[in-house]
């Protein structure tokens, strides 16, 4: 049974959403504000996180940088801002996925289900030969057993999104995906305006691995195609 950490100031959203999610088969734990979600997580095997933006004492911005200190849980950001610059923030501080307030309760439950399926089975792609444990391409390596992500032999920590984009990547080098390809494949949804969430996972992923970001080594745009990974 999966455990969903949800995160929110208002009691009465929190138990909507607990009663939605139980009734999934979920496994749910509560939390008002973000300082409380950090000790749940400390305490609890938790697999999922829902985090509402504005809270007292530690706001879901901050929590958020902070968990992704130490863990690559998927978090959904919820927040009634519905600006592209709200989304862009939550996206660059290591948010998985980002839902807007008043929501479709079947919506949210539908993301759940999205972001775990991609958290526990990462790397299932038909076209990997899962044969080789690893992928490379020049200092570039991705571990498809241990799920590590390695670059000159230091490991890289990122999230369960950016793996599966480099996994996309690093399987078929050379080759060019389209930003709608990459969202179809890697977030398993129809694409729909998505060039900015595609384009912040990919500047994070850059920042990590790449010396110079600007000046990428690995990662490439191929202008108005789409992104590769270098055959190195």
């Amino acid at each position: 049974m999966n455990n969903i950490l949800i995160v929110d100031d208002d009691k009465e959203i929190v138990d909507s959403i607990d009663i939605y999610l139980r009734n999934e088969g979920y496994n749910t734990f509560k939390a008002y504000d973000g300082i409380q979600a950090l000790e749940t997580i400390m305490n609890e095997d938790i697999h999922l996180i829902l985090m509402d933006i504005m809270m007292p004492k530690l706001d879901g911005i901050k929590a958020t940088i902070k968990i992704r200190e130490e863990r690559n849980i998927p978090i959904i950001l919820v927040s009634a801002k519905s600006e592209d610059t709200d989304k862009i923030i939550g996206l660059n501080i290591g948010a998985d996925d980002y839902i807007t307030k008043p929501f479709n309760l079947l919506e949210l439950v539908a993301r759940v289900k999205s972001n775990l399926r991609r958290y526990i089975n990462l790397g299932n792609y038909n076209n990997i030969n899962t044969s080789n444990e690893l992928i490379k391409s020049g200092g570039l390596e991705l571990n498809l057993y241990t799920k590590e992500v390695k670059v000159d032999g230091e490991n890289i920590k990122v999230t369960p999104i950016e793996y599966k984009i480099l996994e996309l990547l690093l399987s078929n080098k050379g080759r060019v995906f389209s930003i709608d390809e990459i969202y179809e494949r890697v977030w398993k949804e129809e694409s729909f305006n998505v060039e900015n969430t595609v384009a912040v996972h990919v500047r994070r992923i850059r920042e990590k691995i790449e010396i110079n970001p600007r000046e990428p080594k690995y990662l490439k745009v191929v202008w108005g195609v789409g992104y590769k990974i270098e055959k190195l």
